[in-house]
């Protein structure tokens, strides 16, 4: 299929704008989401264009846009797609989106999700095509943080490299097929959809839930419990933004825990989801013990002062750095300068334990947690 004509001023027609892709080797549609993205849209389409294996199509899903994305779409060679009445965010333009271009694609035909506020590494495509196989239904991006945003966008980084790290040691197994960048075969969307459809698995009858805060998260546990592997191969990079200030974060990491926590609770225990069960209760473990710990090294130094250097627990301390840093040393020497320090990943961590006992909280008490856009 030919790149779309540069300049297009009228939303491609949701019956007759995409070719028939049927027929010769898979092809690849890049659908990018966006809401008043004017500021990043260019940047994501480029980068897509500058793929060592270039996509046949990419559109823009405007979602309820006000601004100039649509346009900026049209003069960067995307095709754009207005979404029509959604107002069920992300999931719901997703879901028009990929409703209107998966009959004209086979089975083994791609679809490419990515953020808009997100840029892909130029072997990404090239790369996830690789990594799949009969057994791997979706492959995901593994996500690293833009520059900038001070101290706080430094430790958002150290914490994606950290992530990034662990990936690489379980061998590319994706626990998330993120938002940020993920491709899946048509076929695995058809069957997630008649999955839900039969009752199989829950969330909705469509493509992506609309009942999940994290819809990225909630489709990985769709995918796997499909029988299909997800996978984060290390050549599947992507860039995005950091959050700029505490608040912003909150409200991101909010929402990302409620929602792990609320698809736990609809998908229930099962084969897929045990993993998922011990990962949420090793972190609120860490926390606690790291809130006692904080408590009774209080309660010593105040009422005995400082009790000196024990060989045991310096030995201790001393793996628990080198591990801090090894994991962070690709993010370069500032962010092992912080982890060196310790400090400031120590509020940091403090930070991110109030956000997972908010969450627990509320999804006790079954208040209700509003996606909010970042």
């Amino acid at each position: 299929m030919e790149r779309p004509q540069r300049r297009r001023r009228h939303a491609p027609s949701r019956a007759h704008a995409v070719d028939d892709f049927s027929g010769g080797t898979p092809r690849l549609v890049v659908l990018i989401p966006a809401h008043n993205e004017q500021d990043r849209i260019a940047e994501a389409i480029e980068g897509m264009w500058a793929q060592t294996r270039r996509p046949d199509l990419i559109v823009v899903v405007a979602d309820n846009c006000t601004d100039a994305t649509a346009d900026i779409a049209y003069e960067h060679g995307a095709d754009v797609f207005h979404t029509q009445g959604n107002t069920h965010k992300k999931a719901g333009a997703l879901n028009q989106a990929i409703a209107w271009v998966l009959p004209h694609l086979a089975d083994r035909d791609l679809v490419l999700v990515q953020d808009a506020d997100t840029v892909l590494n130029p072997w990404f495509v090239e790369t996830a095509i690789g990594t799949f196989n009969r057994k791997v239904g979706a492959v995901g991006g593994v996500f690293y943080g833009e520059e900038g945003g001070g101290l706080l966008g430094l430790l958002q980084r150290m914490e994606f490299h950290r992530y990034a790290w662990e990936i690489d040691r379980t061998g590319g197994k994706a626990s998330v097929l993120t938002g940020t960048g993920t491709m899946f075969r048509a076929r695995v969307l058809r069957e997630v959809r008649a999955a839900r459809r039969s009752g199989r698995i829950g969330g909705g009858a469509d493509y992506y839930s609309l009942a999940s805060l994290t819809e990225d998260d909630e489709i990985t546990k769709a995918v796997k419990t499909l029988g299909y592997r997800t996978m984060s191969p290390s050549g599947c990079s992507v860039t995005t933004e950091v959050m700029t200030s505490l608040p912003k974060l909150w409200h991101q990491r909010l929402r990302w825990q409620r929602g792990a926590l609320e698809n736990l609770r609809d998908y229930g225990w099962t084969r897929v989801t045990a993993r998922y069960f011990f990962q949420q209760f090793m972190m609120g473990f860490g926390a606690l013990s790291f809130g006692i710990y904080l408590a009774f090294m209080a309660l010593t130094l105040s009422t005995y002062g400082w009790p000196g250097l024990s060989p045991f627990w310096t030995a201790i301390g001393a793996i628990f750095v080198v591990e801090k840093v090894v994991s962070v040393r690709r993010a370069g020497p500032r962010a092992v300068l912080v982890a060196l320090l310790m400090v400031p990943e120590m509020l940091y961590d403090l930070f991110q334990h109030a956000v997972y006992f908010t969450s627990l909280w509320g999804l006790l008490r079954r208040s209700e947690e509003k996606w909010i856009a970042t």
